[in-house]
């Protein structure tokens, strides 16, 4: 899995602007925010395992407190849990867990692209197809970290798109805590997943541009359920792989 995250030791600096220290303060708070999601989502540290804020600190270049900052930022967004006095730890979903919240996904995602067809501009629709390619040429390049990002955004345009603020929140709140199985799921089943994925996403596009609302919802809807499947076996086959290797030991 590729990862944003640099080599031990090597810090992150800040760039040079004029906008004065707080501008680079919040640059530096958004670097390391985006670099420790990402390496809490691509699966660098076990569900269930505590995060280990030393080694962290070691590899990012950067003192406890920033860390912990951006740790209260991830624990807010669902992908990880504070412990009282010990730490952190990243969130372990049950299966049920996973089928409840990529069911409301699903309802939300398929009412924001009814909802989309109503509303969007030909420029967010241009927008969106532009991201499409990019995302299609991560997956031709095997680039699991770069589609994932695109993928991302796609999905949150539409969202946008919508026009509701009620529906952008609702979603936003949601789409945290289910971000780091959304990921691992394109690895179920020897990667198949991810390729239907990709035709998926040319039967968004397709519905979006013809601005079909009814049609897309439907798409959306499967998607998404489809996403839950794959990311529910890919969890009981992590589960299991686990389980035989400590019965090994």
């Amino acid at each position: 899995m590729k990862s944003t995250i640099p080599e031990a030791g090597v810090p992150i600096t800040q760039s040079a602007t004029d906008n004065g220290a707080d501008h680079q303060e919040v640059s530096l708070h958004g670097e390391i925010l985006l670099r420790l999601r990402d390496y809490v989502v691509e699966g660098n540290i076990p569900e269930g395992a505590r995060v280990p804020e030393r080694q962290l600190c070691e590899m990012l270049g950067i003192s406890r407190t920033p860390l912990r900052e951006a740790l209260k930022v991830l624990a807010a967004e669902g992908l990880i849990e504070l412990l009282p006095n010990r730490g952190a730890r990243v969130r372990q979903l049950s299966e049920r867990d996973l089928e409840e919240l990529f069911d409301v996904m699903a309802g939300l995602e398929s009412l924001a692209g009814r909802l989309a067809c109503e509303a969007i501009t030909d420029e967010e629709i241009a927008a969106i197809e532009r991201l499409h390619y990019e995302m299609y040429g991560h997956y031709l390049n095997s680039d699991m970290h770069g589609y994932f990002q695109v993928n991302q955004r796609i999905h949150e345009s539409i969202v946008a798109a919508a026009r509701n603020e009620t529906l952008r929140v609702a979603y936003a709140s949601f789409a945290g805590r289910i971000r780091r199985i959304r990921y691992c799921a394109n690895f179920a089943r020897k990667r198949q997943r991810w390729g239907e994925a990709m035709r998926e996403h040319e039967a968004i596009l397709d519905a979006l541009r013809r601005r079909a609302g009814s049609e897309l919802s439907d798409i959306l809807f499967q998607h998404l359920r489809n996403k839950r499947s794959a990311a529910i076996e890919h969890l009981a086959a992590a589960r299991n792989g686990t389980a035989a290797t400590a019965a090994g030991s």
